[in-house]
């Protein structure tokens, strides 16, 4: 670049300076506008309006899938597991260790005292001293979906979200 070139870019930009150009200017122009002021309050104007959206479409979901057990929060599918993480806790039963990545609520207790037998706890039943902490140690590696426990390290489609999603979406 010659002496002449640089310059006249030097000229340009104390000229583009001079008239106000560049960005800090233009963010200056924006500001004083008053359109900033405008669009924050459509910004917590819509936050606001998406929460309802939201809470309504909850409950008009929640009655419509009432059938389903567990309500919406019940549509999963557990996919299978492709490694030993995925393949749930290990259970003691008949005496084979076994992997559950998931099992309804009426399952729990059952799945506690084989839980138990699993880490070499022979004769652990409902009514033993014990027993609620070791299906509190058992339920942590576990969420409840609706009536099903699914394995934390599991891979899972929660349906009734993504429907959720959807349904609020076009609403707004």
């Amino acid at each position: 670049m010659t002496e002449e070139e640089k310059l006249a870019k030097k000229k340009a930009k104390a000229e583009r300076k001079a008239k106000g150009e560049g960005l800090v200017a233009e963010f200056k122009k924006f500001i004083t506008r008053g359109n900033v002021l405008d669009m924050s309050v459509g910004v917590i104007m819509g936050s606001a309006f998406n929460a309802i959206v939201t809470a309504l479409t909850n409950i008009l979901l929640s009655v419509a899938t009432w059938a389903v057990p567990g309500g919406l929060k019940g549509l999963v599918t557990v996919l299978p597991a492709v490694n030993d993480a995925q393949r749930g806790a290990g259970f003691l039963v008949n005496g084979v260790t076994q992997h559950f990545q998931s099992f309804t609520t009426a399952d729990v207790n059952q799945r506690v005292i084989e839980f138990a037998a699993n880490q070499g706890v022979d004769g652990l039943t409902t009514e033993s001293a014990t027993f609620l902490q070791w299906k509190t140690s058992m339920l942590s590696l576990y969420t409840l979906h609706g009536t099903t426990y699914t394995y934390n390290m599991s891979a899972v489609i929660d349906w009734g979200t993504f429907i959720n999603a959807i349904i609020s979406f076009l609403t707004i």
